[in-house]
C-alpha cells in the first residue's frame, strides 16, 4: 500500500482532485482517506504533528512506501519560486548540540526524476532573516516543518519514504496565493505519475 501525506489540506485537495476521481473534496488535518491501495494523510504543520500523524497512520496501514508533497523555503540562491525538488537527504535543523556524535542527516532515494536535487532541513524554530541562519540551513537548499519527522517515522517502520518539494518562498519574503495554488497542482501530478508508475511496477 502507497502513502501520501501533505502538511496541509490545500496540498491533498490538489491530489485527491486528479487521483480521486471527485470523490472527496477535502481532507482535514488529522485525517486519511483511502482510494483504492493509495491512503492520503493530512498531518498539520509541525514536526510534533507530522510525526504523530505519520505514526498513527502507519498503525492503521500496511504501507510499503511513503511519498510526501508540499511547499518549502529556498535556502539556495539558484532555487527560484515554483521549482520542484526532489530531496535526496533531510536534515532535523532544531538541534543545537553540534557536537553530537549521531549526525541529524537521513539520505533519501530519489525516484521523482526531476530537475533539481537538493537537502532538506526541517525546523519548527526557523529566521526569516538572512543573515541569521543556523548551522543547518547553511548546509540545507530549502527548508519546511514536516520532512525530516515524516521520513523518520518511515524508517522506523522500514518503508521508503521518497518526498517532493516546490519552492513557495525565498527567506524573508512572501508567497503570493496563486503561486502556491501552482505549486500544489503541480506536486499532485507528479506525484500521481509515481503513484501510478509504482503500481504499475507491482502488478
Amino acid at each position: 500500500m502507497i502513502g501520501i501525506i501533505f502538511s496541509t489540506s490545500k496540498g491533498a485537495a490538489a491530489f485527491v482532485k486528479q487521483y480521486g476521481s471527485g470523490r472527496f473534496d477535502r481532507i482535514e488535518e488529522g485525517q486519511h482517506a483511502r482510494i483504492g491501495e493509495v491512503v492520503v494523510a493530512v498531518t498539520g504543520s509541525g514536526k510534533i504533528k507530522a510525526t504523530l500523524n505519520t505514526e498513527r497512520l502507519f498503525r492503521q496501514y500496511d504501507l510499503e512506501v511513503l511519498l510526501h508533497g508540499g511547499g518549502a523555503v529556498a535556502l539556495a540562491e539558484d532555487m527560484e519560486v515554483e521549482t520542484l525538488v526532489e530531496v535526496t537527504s533531510v536534515l532535523e535543523g532544531d538541534r543545537v548540540d553540534l557536537e553530537s556524535p549521531s549526525y541529524p542527516r537521513m539520505p533519501l532515494n530519489a525516484p521523482f526524476d526531476l530537475a533539481h536535487e537538493g537537502t532538506l532541513v526541517t525546523q519548527d524554530r526557523a529566521t526569516e532573516n538572512p543573515e541569521e541562519r543556523s548551522y543547518w540551513e547553511r548546509i540545507a537548499d530549502l527548508r519546511d516543518t514536516t520532512g525530516y519527522a515524516i521520513a523518520y517515522v518511515a524508517a522506523q517502520h522500514g518503508a521508503s519514504c521518497h518526498i517532493m518539494k516546490a519552492i513557495t518562498a525565498r527567506v524573508g519574503a512572501e508567497s503570493a496565493s496563486t503561486e502556491k495554488q501552482n505549486v500544489y497542482s503541480t506536486i499532485a501530478t507528479h506525484l500521481k505519475e509515481q503513484v501510478d508508475a509504482i503500481a504499475e511496477e507491482a502488478s
